[in-house]
């Protein structure tokens, strides 16, 4: 039989995350996620956008060319006024945000929903606080030498390789076109290399997503093992959470303790205590004045029983025995309520009897 399992130290973390710890992690800014995913994104949507996009752009740039050349004879004037040529700029920087706002919006939508889609929407600024343990000589050359940098030097040369077969199989298929561009007029020319050129871009970015997912899977089960727990840590955030089980063991010790006294208090108002005779005991009440039937003011069972009927001898309270009735009264009848109608006979039986030895003493 192997001894690994009895051997393994303490404090190692042999254990998964608790909900708790994931939390904090989280808040911590510390989640699996990729950079890679986000780039695949903006290739993909980002050039997508752009060929939607771009005859728009195109428009609006030429007319805000043709604005520029019909102001120029206005802005040479040596009398045109400092407050015009504000205004005029203002409206040509304008015209700029307008024209790239439709591009730089997809980009700042696709690196929001990157985040999102990955880790869901819970910002925090934790990871921004300056963190001097970090700056530790020994961690930083671990981090140089270490496997994390053997995977970014990886994912650095599958992209180049990515991007040149991409390149290589895109432009090969479109080479007679290229050779031929010089025939095409200016916009003609304009329209196939952005046709070419966004064409690249999306399929770079489908072939990207691939190395994206892979590289998500493997922070992933990275990050799972970094947020590892030792047994200890496992404890120690159960008794945080849920209390010591000592505590909580001598808590539920006093809580019945308290109920058992203040039910022997209770047993001095009753009329009747019926038994099993041994295991089972029952004290019942019945006030006509107070009472429309009578109620169960104790019950218990072995030393619980023995107690309920030792406090009944010492203030001369009768005990009748009638195992059936008092195991019944038991099981279906909690302390405070009323015997229910189908025990009434037997019930009634017993007071009146015992209703009658006291008149017979008094």
């Amino acid at each position: 039989m192997s001894l690994t399992f009895f051997n393994q130290p303490a404090s190692e973390k042999t254990e998964t995350a608790t909900p708790k710890k994931r939390q904090k992690s989280r808040e911590e800014g510390q989640v699996a996620q990729s950079q890679e995913i986000a780039t695949a994104l903006l290739f993909i949507a980002g050039f997508l956008a752009l060929r939607v996009f771009a005859p728009g752009m195109l428009t609006r740039l030429g007319g805000l060319l043709s604005l520029n050349f019909a102001n120029a004879g206005s802005m040479a004037n040596e009398y045109m006024t400092t407050g015009a040529m504000a205004n005029f700029m203002v409206v040509i920087f304008g015209e700029i945000f307008m024209i790239f706002l439709p591009i730089s919006g997809v980009i700042v939508l696709l690196m929001l929903l990157s985040g999102i889609l990955q880790v869901g929407w819970k910002p925090t600024l934790k990871p921004l606080k300056p963190n001097f343990k970090k700056l530790s000589p020994l961690k930083g050359i671990k981090k140089i030498f270490g496997s994390k940098l053997l995977m970014e030097l990886l994912k650095t040369f599958l992209k180049l390789a990515l991007l040149a077969a991409v390149l290589f199989w895109v432009i090969a298929g479109e080479i007679d076109t290229l050779l031929n561009l010089f025939y095409y007029d200016l916009w003609e020319g304009i329209a196939y290399t952005a046709f070419l050129v966004t064409t690249v871009g999306i399929t770079v970015g489908l072939f990207y997503l691939i190395i994206a997912v892979a590289d998500y899977a493997y922070n992933k089960r990275k990050h799972e093992k970094e947020i590892r727990m030792t047994k200890q840590e496992v404890k120690d955030e159960y008794k945080q959470t849920e209390g010591d089980p000592l505590i909580k063991g001598k808590i539920r010790q006093k809580m019945r303790e308290t109920s058992m006294r203040r039910m022997m208090q209770e047993v001095s108002g009753a009329d009747v205590v019926i038994t099993n005779p041994t295991h089972y005991a029952v004290a019942l009440r019945y006030n006509n004045m107070i009472d429309a039937a009578p109620v169960v003011v104790a019950k218990g069972v072995d030393f619980m029983a023995q107690r309920i009927r030792e406090k009944a001898q010492e203030l001369n309270i009768a005990v009748v025995e009638n195992p059936a009735l008092a195991r019944a009264i038991y099981a279906d009848v909690d302390v405070g309520e009323e015997i229910p109608y189908e025990l009434w006979g037997a019930v009634v039986e017993i007071l009146a009897y015992v209703f009658k030895l006291k008149n017979r003493v008094s």
